[in-house]
């Protein structure tokens, strides 16, 4: 019997998978590329349940590249750290945040309300006419042809199967991935699987004896989090221990019970809980032809360090430029393998470095030793990672800072550097250098990359404390590498971003 023909949307340079905050932050980035972009989402609207409330200055600047970085600050608190206690009120961690500017150009840590992040997100992408969003479509079926990938799914709202076709997918469908599955995909397990019941409240009047700063509480008999929010917010996160009784654990009587050594429904009201196992894992290939994973498709930390989310921003940053540049500037598509070899090891340190946050606050009386404390001493005041990327498209460890999140100073005319260049490369040259090789400012501008070569005391000061005479900086803001002499070495720096260059120049 002959099948029915399926509705054919038309053909899409990617498709995403998922529109959660990863998700449509790639698909805003993608469209900001002028990629005509496909968006396909199971569920009709924003996720309900307890999710992220944190993330980083470099997320900041993602979102401030998309355009959103003015629509988000009334929404976010700026958090001033963590402090990680046991159960005698001993200070075991310090977890300083600075609540000032720093040098990416906004503050290290920003707390957070999820659905307002998605909201904002999506309202933003809705606005774009390259892109197509799909919601409560859940796709079943991925083939890969020669020039694409051939997309079915249904729309689950009246039950109609649907067709199209995208160069590229991206699977930024979650911890259960059906892009995953299609690509068999197997994931690194870090050895860390905890339940924890995480409730969010609404405070109903000011509670300033809470504080600021989330606290993790290293006791034996629950371990437990605060974090403040903004406005009235507030998190409790409570693991499950042994012998609780897992049908009532979110059960009113159970959270506020567990509350009580904080608040009563006095003063606070429950909006929301709900149970996760917190996961510690990375995939083995975020990349199989034309398929490709982002966010918790790809790899999920506990929550103790506050990347969950974050990093799958970062993934966006980095994999949508590389997308851009194989689908309209035909450069190799090998360029989409440094995605995983830069990412990977940049989120497993972040995971790894959780995991052991999270031995110190998951810590039981049956586990541990006298020398606990001497363990934790030597991470009393704790410094946020600042991992470099994996090797990839990049000078890589021949230089020091090739590899690392770039700084966004204010130039001279007030902006902020990447509102002056935009979301792509940048060439970054110190004092008198554009007026005395002219044919390198004609070189960047055959490869579209903005030269900057301003003024402003905080641009002077990076370059001078690198010793550079120019840094080239990636779409996605890390430094791709630098010239430490003047025109042959700009030349070289620019020809191997640019091989294309080359030829140009023979």
């Amino acid at each position: 019997m002959q099948q029915p023909t399926q509705p054919t949307l038309g053909e899409y340079d990617v498709a995403v998978v998922g529109l959660g905050p990863t998700g449509a932050t790639l698909a805003n980035l993608l469209a900001l590329k002028g990629m005509k972009v496909l968006v396909l989402e199971r569920d009709a609207d924003v996720f309900a349940l307890p999710r992220a409330v944190h993330f980083d200055a470099e997320c900041m600047r993602v979102f401030q590249t998309i355009g959103l970085s003015d629509a988000l600050l009334p929404n976010l608190f700026v958090g001033p750290g963590m402090k990680f206690i046991n159960a005698q009120g001993k200070l075991l961690i310090d977890w300083q945040r600075p609540t000032c500017i720093g040098p990416l150009g906004w503050c290290p840590s920003y707390k957070f309300h999820q659905p307002d992040l998605d909201r904002v997100l999506r309202a933003w992408l809705a606005a774009q006419p390259n892109v197509d969003i799909r919601l409560r479509h859940e796709a079943f079926a991925l083939d890969e042809t020669a020039e694409g990938v051939s997309i079915r799914f249904e729309d689950t709202s009246c039950g109609k199967l649907r067709h199209a076709t995208a160069r590229y997918v991206v699977g930024c469908d979650g911890a259960r991935s059906i892009v995953r599955r299609f690509m068999g995909t197997e994931l690194d397990d870090l050895k860390s699987h905890e339940r924890w019941v995480v409730v969010d409240v609404l405070l109903k009047t000011p509670r300033p004896d809470l504080g600021d700063y989330s606290i993790q509480y290293c006791d034996p008999q629950r371990p437990s989090t605060y974090t403040r929010g903004p406005d009235n917010r507030r998190r409790w996160e409570l693991m499950v221990m042994p012998g609780d009784d897992t049908s009532r654990l979110q059960s009113p009587e159970w959270l506020w019970d567990k509350l009580s050594r904080w608040i009563t429904p006095e003063v606070a009201t429950i909006e929301r809980s709900a149970v996760y196992t917190f996961h510690s894992v990375v995939a083995r290939g975020w990349r199989n032809g034309r398929l490709l994973l982002a966010g918790d498709a790809a790899h999920q930390t506990p929550p103790f360090m506050g990347q969950g989310m974050a990093a799958g921003i970062r993934d966006a940053s980095n994999l949508a430029w590389k997308l851009e540049h194989v689908i309209r500037d035909d450069r190799d598509d090998s360029l989409l393998d440094t995605y995983e070899t830069e990412r990977s090891p940049h989120v497993r340190e972040f995971i790894e470095t959780a995991v052991e946050l999270g031995n110190v606050i998951q810590s039981r009386p049956s586990v541990r030793t006298t020398t606990d404390d001497e363990a934790t001493a030597a991470i009393r005041n704790f410094v946020t990672p600042q991992p470099r990327l994996g090797e990839g498209a990049h000078l890589g460890r021949q230089q020091t800072f090739a590899g690392t999140i770039a700084r966004q100073p204010r130039l001279s005319d007030e902006r902020l550097l990447d509102d002056s260049v935009g979301y792509r490369y940048a060439l970054l040259l110190a004092s008198g250098l554009r007026a005395m090789y002219p044919d390198i400012v004609e070189l960047a501008a055959r490869a579209d990359v903005a030269v900057v070569d301003d003024e402003a005391p905080a641009l002077r000061e990076w370059l001078s404390e690198t010793g550079a005479e120019a840094i080239l900086v990636r779409p996605d803001r890390y430094v791709y590498g630098m010239a430490h002499s003047a025109a042959d070495s700009l030349r070289a720096l620019m020809c191997d971003a640019f091989p294309h260059l080359q030829s140009e120049l023979a």
